[in-house]
């Protein structure tokens, strides 16, 4: 393994120095789940060696655990969690380029743009909750119903025989 990563000419600027694998291994997804991330443009497209084996940062590994979190925790399809992840990476921009002693206009732009992508990111799980609760008030009724029925049942019912 040494061997291949001597056959860097030049370290990449965001330090990639992780194999599929050992990402694969640090997230728990497979090294598959991985290359699919790339081709649906939820990972950008990793460094690669002489040899074509991808490369990934610290970064990458942050980004596959976020999709993980998105998925698990709010059940988000890929797509939505490839617009809140972008809008994270827009977000981690504008923070890295906002300079207080930029102009008036400039700094309102980039605040604007941050409020802007926020609040599609809110929308996205504002649009997951409502799915949610219908759902929720869907069994509610159901519960409703189920214990009505119960309620209706008597003690002195016998089976025939």
């Amino acid at each position: 393994m040494t061997a291949r990563r001597t056959a860097i000419e030049a370290p990449p600027e965001d330090h990639a120095s992780l194999q599929i694998g050992e990402v694969a291994e640090r997230t728990g997804v497979t090294q598959r789940t991985l290359r699919f991330y790339e081709e649906k443009g939820l990972l950008k497209p990793p460094s690669r060696l002489e040899g074509g084996f991808r490369l990934y940062s610290e970064e990458d590994v942050a980004r596959v655990e976020r999709i993980k979190e998105l998925q698990s925790l709010l059940g988000l399809s890929l797509a939505d969690i490839k617009e809140m992840v972008e809008a994270d990476e827009i977000k981690h921009q504008i923070r890295a380029t906002y300079r207080r002693d930029a102009r008036l206009s400039e700094r309102r732009a980039k605040i604007g743009k941050a409020i802007e992508v926020t609040e599609h990111q809110a929308g996205i799980i504002d649009q997951k909750l409502r799915l949610l609760q219908e759902m929720k008030d869907s069994l509610e009724e159901k519960l409703r119903q189920y214990r009505g029925w119960l309620d209706h049942l008597t003690d002195d019912e016998r089976p025939r025989t």
